[in-house]
């Protein structure tokens, strides 16, 4: 079979955002590229035209394809042959930028895979689900941690009744980076993440939280009902906050729990989730990503390991492995597996084939609306002293 069959070529690539001091541009090109099924081929790479133009030799990119913004390379790429254009764009600014970005992608026929959280407020989420929706793009959000072979395992599991009717799913994403005022020591990501201009109306629950929450979201399948959020800032001087939990209740009567937090002493990237079920229980933390417990009362607890040739490994998990047990899969192996399975449906939109729009594997434009508003609710909730609001969003799937 050759590659992104039935299209039998690498998918094209091109990177807004990812400039010099940036962490997440790098990424989005190592992942996409991992698999041997797409070329980095044009960037945007700053909001500054002469530092996106110097950024370009960093990645590899020709001088030609070098664009001094966005606006620019897609005016120029839809111009070129269909033999030569690129076929996405993956968008890795700050989150202020991601609608604009995105939405002239859309209009000019790319396919795009935007970071999380997908737009700066809830209207524009709202307002770029409909541009997709009257488009024929495939639209991935990079929630990567969906990505992680036994995480998918455990979705397999959980929709398949392993675990009986869910009744607590516990999530939190513990980091200790801004435990002091680094923004204020110009460290490019600290500055603009908790600049309310720029990260949006949250801080650490825009940033982490949403991660979370999509995680539990994600493996349960478990629509939200109402939240009730306390948001709090630590750190002297900062605008947004820097911790919070949010309690939500589920529409099947489960309970859930999301905690961030970015101020915790000596927590590097700590993303867990638990979830009880009245047949077992299971638990996934991302810093061992490559093991899960699943606990029965009587019995053992079981470590299943991340194994594509066990018997135990479900079809979901075994096709997001790479290496045999043993051989260590993490962060970009799971960010990889995103673009993977939206390259799936680009090469069939490329081949003319019809393709799912909704209901994807890969995060996609449903869910950066869900997760928009997941934000936006935390934080009304917070500032009416963590009155209960409606969580379930009418684009929420399952």
């Amino acid at each position: 079979m050759g590659i992104n069959a039935p299209l039998n070529r690498k998918l094209r690539m091109a990177l807004v955002g990812g400039g010099a001091g940036s962490f997440i541009g790098r990424v989005h090109s190592i992942a996409a590229c991992l698999d041997n099924r797409a070329v980095l081929t044009a960037g945007a790479l700053s909001s500054n035209p002469e530092r996106s133009k110097a950024s370009a030799a960093d990645y590899g990119i020709a001088d030609s394809r070098a664009y001094g913004s966005y606006e620019a390379m897609l005016d120029a790429e839809s111009k070129l042959p269909e033999d030569e254009r690129i076929d996405f764009v993956s968008i890795a600014t700050p989150n202020h930028l991601h609608f604009e970005v995105a939405r002239a992608a859309v209009e000019a026929g790319f396919n795009v895979v935007c970071d999380k959280p997908m737009t700066f407020d809830l209207a524009q989420a709202e307002s770029l689900l409909e541009t997709v929706k009257n488009s024929d793009v495939v639209f991935a959000v990079t929630h990567n941690y969906t990505g992680y072979p036994l995480v998918r395992q455990a979705r397999e599991m959980i929709l398949g009744g392993e675990l009986g009717e869910i009744n607590a799913i516990r999530t939190q994403y513990i980091q200790g980076w801004l435990r002091t005022n680094l923004e204020k020591e110009d460290q490019k990501q600290a500055a603009w993440r908790t600049d309310p201009t720029k990260s949006g109306a949250a801080g650490a629950f825009g940033d982490i939280a949403t991660h979370a929450y999509n995680l539990g979201r994600f493996m349960t399948g478990e629509m939200p009902d109402t939240v009730s959020c306390h948001l709090k800032t630590f750190v002297e001087g900062r605008k947004l906050d820097d911790y919070g939990t949010a309690v939500i209740r589920y529409q099947n009567g489960a309970l859930g729990t999301c905690t961030a937090s970015q101020i915790s002493h000596g927590r590097e990237n700590d993303v867990e989730v638990e979830i009880d079920g009245t047949k077992g229980s299971l638990k996934w933390r991302q810093e061992n990503p490559n093991e899960m417990i699943f606990r029965q009362n009587g019995k053992p607890h079981q470590i299943y390991t991340r194994d594509p040739n066990a018997p135990h490994t479900n079809a979901a998990g075994a096709g997001a492995c790479r290496l045999p047990a043993g051989h260590p899969e993490a962060f970009f192996e799971a960010f990889a597996n995103v673009y993977v399975a939206a390259f799936d449906d680009m090469a069939k939109r490329a081949a003319g084939e019809s393709f799912e729009r909704v209901n994807t594997v890969y995060p996609n434009v449903y869910d950066g609306v869900e997760g928009m508003y997941f934000i936006q609710q935390c934080v009304n909730s917070s500032n009416e002293n963590a009155a209960w609001l409606p969580l379930k969003h009418a684009a929420a799937r399952r």
